[in-house]
């Protein structure tokens, strides 16, 4: 490994033999692509198992004023501290069915379910509200499983499920194919480290693959604007995408693989590790 980036690369060989033999031919010397300058290796962000709720309200206005489209891709979390701006991923998660089968990588642009002041995924020191509960554990289900806070939210009503998110149509239906409120593992992307890249498309989510070929089995979706950590990188199958042609592709989660063409990162070369 080159201690800095070069052009040229000088190589001398040197025979210590006192014969004939052995002689020198011919010197192949191969170069991988490597990461941008200072490319940090991604560490894990929290992950949680939260009871998920779809959202709906097609037509309504979210609470950073995003207009909710028919099958729309963005999640609702139960505190103003996860909550991106309009049209950005600055809070974006990872939400994944309990096997696994599924995942959508989307924004966080509303808040709910129940309460507003609900940042359980912080330690109890940070935690706005409810500083007595075990993080990670959303008040809501505290309530309807324990009868904690008598069993209400925030505002005094009963709580009748436990959730802990809320999905839009589209994430609920497409990105992880649910037909009923449900259990889910949500990774809180921010909470982690690493190299970020922002989805973008033409509007609609992007396919996520289990491997770097466009025929490789999809895992899920990731929705346009949200904001991923870059794991690694990997050689693949060159595609034209939004962002010009490339045959990186980059791994954004366990077997979750997007093409370079697809993210913003802020480099044509790779800004993540090789896998």
């Amino acid at each position: 490994v080159l201690p800095e980036p070069v052009t040229t690369v000088q190589v001398r060989v040197a025979l210590t033999a006192t014969g004939a033999a052995p002689v020198v031919e011919r010197v192949d010397l191969v170069g991988d692509r490597a990461p941008a300058a200072g490319a940090a290796v991604a560490a894990a962000p929290l992950t949680y198992r939260v009871f998920a709720t779809r959202e709906g309200l097609p037509g309504g206005t979210t609470a950073n004023g995003h207009v909710i489209k028919a099958r729309d891709h963005f999640v609702a979390l139960p505190s103003r501290r996860g909550l991106a701006p309009r049209d950005t991923g600055d809070y974006t998660v990872r939400v994944c069915r309990t096997d696994r089968s599924r995942c959508e990588y989307a924004p966080v642009w509303d808040v709910g379910p129940w309460n507003t002041k609900d940042d359980y995924w912080n330690p109890p020191a940070q935690r706005q509200m409810w500083k007595d509960l075990p993080q990670g554990k959303p008040e809501a289900q505290a309530a309807h499983q324990n009868g904690y806070n008598g069993g209400k939210d925030e505002f005094g009503r009963r709580v009748a499920n436990p959730a802990g998110i809320d999905l839009a149509d589209g994430t609920f239906w497409d990105g992880l194919k649910m037909s009923d409120n449900g259990w889910v593992d949500v990774s809180y992307l921010w909470t982690g480290s690493g190299p970020t890249g922002v989805v973008t498309t033409a509007g609609d989510p992007l396919n996520v693959r289990a491997g770097a070929s466009t025929t490789a089995a999809v895992k899920g979706l990731a929705a346009n604007r949200a904001r991923v950590v870059v794991e690694c990188h990997v050689e693949g199958e060159s595609v034209t995408g939004p962002l010009g042609t490339s045959t990186i592709w980059d791994r954004i989660g366990p077997d979750h693989y997007v093409s370079d063409t697809y993210l913003r990162t802020g480099s044509d070369e790779p800004v993540a590790p090789k896998c």
